[in-house]
């Protein structure tokens, strides 16, 4: 298998303009692509440099918005992210320490649960 990483990571929501409002001015991410391809719209978010990205899919078959669950978010400053955006209205549970590290979860406008955790402890 020559397998490098994860590309794209689907994320179902119901309204594309206020997801991309979400992730970008709320999340800090980059628009990568917004264009339209017929009658469907490719929205592809991601964080700054990462090699993974999001496309944020609305009217997909078998897609409902605000079933996502598991995508997990590293960050260096989980307290102030955290802080930051409880203050922009965002619902956040956390953080909170776990037996494998410090998270939160954040809940986006469509409910989809996206973890914030602060970089894993050297495990020795």
């Amino acid at each position: 298998m020559n397998i490098t990483h994860t590309k794209i990571v689907t994320v179902p929501v119901s309204d594309q303009d206020r997801a991309k409002t979400f992730y970008v001015d709320t999340l800090g991410f980059e628009v990568l692509v917004d264009q339209q391809a017929g009658p469907m719209r490719w929205l592809q978010v991601a964080p700054k440099g990462a090699q993974t990205s999001f496309t944020l899919a609305s009217g997909q078959p078998g897609l409902t918005p605000g079933t996502a669950r598991g995508i997990i978010l590293e960050t260096t400053d989980l307290d102030g992210d955290c802080a930051q955006l409880a203050e922009a209205g965002v619902d956040v549970e956390g953080p909170a320490d776990r037996p494998w590290g410090r998270e939160a979860t954040v809940i986006d406008p469509d409910g989809n649960r996206l973890v914030l955790a602060a970089p894993a402890p050297v495990r020795r």
